[in-house]
């Protein structure tokens, strides 16, 4: 019988002998060299993905394999090599909730957060190691990143995007976009168990808490560049991107005719994925945001855990700065909570709120919800001053985007609601769409010149639908 330690050792000896063949000084560009790294990755899906009882590759391996997403040639290598690394991530969860299905039947028994605290990590964020391992990774131009090369990478997209120059003449465009999806998708298998815990000490260890509380970053900065990055890639989607990623035929690319033109339709597709990728991201701070704020009022947090400005703060200041970006983003940002959220702030930044308290408006508790905020344009004076300090236009497209939110957290909330209020549901919904109607008929009666946006146009037009149906 085979002794199974050296079974083992066998099977390690394997994967070094492959790793050595994968890390060979010739270029991925030669069709053996590549044919080899293929058959890499292929062998390690197999050899983990593909059986029932599969482990996890080793450090070495996952490394080899990020090593090569970063550093990559060819097409077919970096999609593969970034396909794997997502699928290892899926199938070898580093964080997850054991018993999850028990505590559906007992409220007693309440998840248990696992984590694999040897796993392999992109990212590297603890502080007595990462820079040592980072300065080495980046050596070696594909090992771990620290939180500075993190902020370095979405620097890279905002400048690669704003400069308007994706043009399919190199592979670097569409690696960094791969690789900054990678990383969003190995902070929210690390975040998300964890949130789902409510428990702050679990939260506060996340790699994405660690990531934006490192000293190695400027955390408001990343985080605008990161609203820049979204902005644009709006701006990119809703044009013709197919002229921007034109066969350049210069004599600075090495890329063949037909390398180019799958090159850019690689480009195309991940684009729009960064999109989304920077969205979760985004939604997965503001959740974390929302946690710490929670752990802070119950006296959980600490002074290690420092001060840190909401990213829904940065994101109002960002908008109110530049004012060109509140379509974009309204447009690009879909999840309603969130986005009900910015839209509520934003207005209510700009309502004119009573100076002075009467005996009338004494216990008189504000309405700082999105139908509290349609209800202060009932009059002419107050829809002037909104108007007259964030203009028409703006306005509008808060109150549309708005509504839209809304009307998704309501409709959801009445499609959950099972063997509940069916007409209370109905109720609010026609109060709503009441309501945004009259503030539409407020800003048209106090700027008869205004134009209705086309999404003020579908959104009055819904909300009329709806109250019909209702009705």
């Amino acid at each position: 019988m085979e002794n199974p330690s050296s079974s083992s050792s066998n099977k390690a000896a394997i994967e070094d002998n492959m790793l050595l063949t994968m890390l060979d000084s010739s270029s991925d560009s030669n069709q053996d060299a590549l044919d080899e790294r293929i058959a890499f990755l292929d062998a390690v899906r197999a050899s983990s993905i593909g059986l029932q009882n599969g482990k996890p590759p080793t450090s070495e391996i996952f490394g080899a394999i990020f090593h090569m997403l970063r550093t990559g040639n060819s097409i077919q290598l970096i999609v593969a090599s970034y396909m794997l690394l997502v699928d290892l991530e899926k199938h070898f969860p580093r964080a997850y909730l054991s018993g999850v299905d028990d505590c559906l039947l007992s409220s007693n028994s309440p998840p248990k957060l696992v984590v694999a605290e040897e796993a392999w990590s992109p990212l590297i964020v603890g502080l007595d190691n990462a820079t040592a391992v980072s300065e080495a990774g980046d050596k070696q131009c594909g090992g771990p990143l620290d939180p500075s090369s993190f902020h370095l990478l979405v620097e890279e997209l905002a400048e690669t995007l704003s400069e308007s120059n994706i043009q399919a003449t190199s592979m670097k465009p569409l690696q960094n976009l791969l690789l900054f999806q990678y990383l969003v998708i190995v902070l929210g298998s690390d975040f998300l168990p964890r949130n789902a815990t409510m428990n702050w000490s679990l939260q506060r260890e996340s790699l994405l808490n660690m990531l934006l509380g490192s000293r190695k970053i400027n955390y408001k900065s990343l985080m605008k560049d990161c609203m820049e990055v979204i902005c644009l890639l709006c701006q990119l989607l809703e044009n013709d991107l197919s002229k921007n990623l034109e066969v350049e035929k210069n004599s600075e690319s090495q890329l063949s005719k037909n390398c180019h033109t799958a090159l850019s339709f690689a480009l195309l597709e991940v684009l729009k994925n960064t999109r989304v990728s920077v969205e979760k991201l985004l939604v997965m701070i503001m959740t974390l945001d929302m946690s710490r704020k929670k752990a802070d009022i119950e006296g959980h947090t600490s002074r290690a855990d420092g001060p840190r400005t909401p990213l829904v703060d940065i994101i109002l200041d960002d908008l109110a700065y530049s004012k060109d970006n509140v379509p974009h983003f309204l447009k690009i940002f879909s999840e309603p909570k969130w986005k009900l959220e910015i839209v509520v702030q934003y207005l209510w930044k700009y309502i004119t709120k009573p100076s002075t308290r009467t005996r009338r408006s004494n216990g008189f508790t504000e309405d700082t919800t999105f139908e509290g905020a349609l209800k202060c344009f009932s009059t002419n004076t107050g829809t002037k001053s909104i108007i007259k300090k964030i203009g028409a236009d703006v306005v509008q497209l808060l109150l549309a985007h708005g509504f839209q939110a809304q009307l998704s957290i309501l409709s959801e909330r009445n499609a959950n609601n099972i063997g509940g209020d069916s007409e209370e549901g109905a109720g609010a919904l026609v109060d709503l769409c009441q309501t945004f109607i009259s503030a539409f008929d407020s800003l048209r009666s106090t700027d008869s010149d205004m134009e209705i946006l086309s999404i003020g146009k579908e959104a009055l037009f819904t909300a009329a639908t709806a109250i019909s149906m209702k009705s």
